[in-house]
């Protein structure tokens, strides 16, 4: 019988909202389903905007996920079998989340991480940028900007709100490249996608 190597490692799927960072998770996780390799797939318990219980992309695809209120509460959920391990908006959990993933790969995990590695500012979004430098592989999505069509790179929150972290999808943000990102505009005029 074949034998996996035991190593692990980590690796980040990043970008701005519309970039496809769930639909890639989700593939990653399916193809490692398909391989019969036993995997897991955890969500912030924050995150009910498509389900509660299933990872779920903005082109509706899906996979079930253990939503968990922490980085501490994720790492006792892991069964010992679990060889995939994925973890979508990686975000909106602590930063303990870092020290979680490096003790997965020791352990052999594979561990696939998606999230906005900058917020609707443009600032750093933790923990994961501190997860790109420890990863082996990162992947740097790009979005399509919603006004233009060019390389979307950044997350503009469409509605006023102060809170870092305002729960929407469509409607509530736009993906935008660097010329039509403007954060002087707090509320900006709808395109009448939703």
């Amino acid at each position: 019988m074949f034998r996996r190597a035991q190593t692990g490692w980590i690796e980040v799927i990043c970008g701005p909202m519309f970039s496809g960072k769930s639909e890639e998770l989700i593939r990653r996780v399916t193809r490692s389903q398909i391989a019969r390799i036993p995997t897991q797939t955890f969500k912030p318990v924050l995150d009910v905007r498509f389900s509660v219980a299933e990872v779920v992309s903005h082109s509706s695809l899906s996979v079930s996920a253990f939503p968990v209120a922490n980085s501490a509460e994720l790492l006792k959920a892991v069964d010992d079998a679990t060889e995939v391990i994925g973890i979508d908006e990686g975000q909106f959990f602590d930063t303990g989340l870092v020290e979680v993933a490096e003790q997965l790969a020791a352990a052999g995990k594979q561990v696939i991480i998606a999230g906005l590695d900058l917020d609707y500012l443009r600032r750093p979004f933790e923990p994961i940028p501190t997860l790109c430098g420890l990863a082996e592989y990162v992947t740097k999505m790009l979005a399509v900007c919603h006004r233009c069509g060019g390389p979307g790179v950044f997350t503009q929150r469409t509605i006023k709100s102060s809170d870092r972290v305002v729960l929407g999808a469509l409607g509530a943000y736009e993906a935008r490249c660097r010329a039509c990102y403007d954060p002087t505009e707090p509320e900006q005029p709808s395109l009448g996608l939703e």
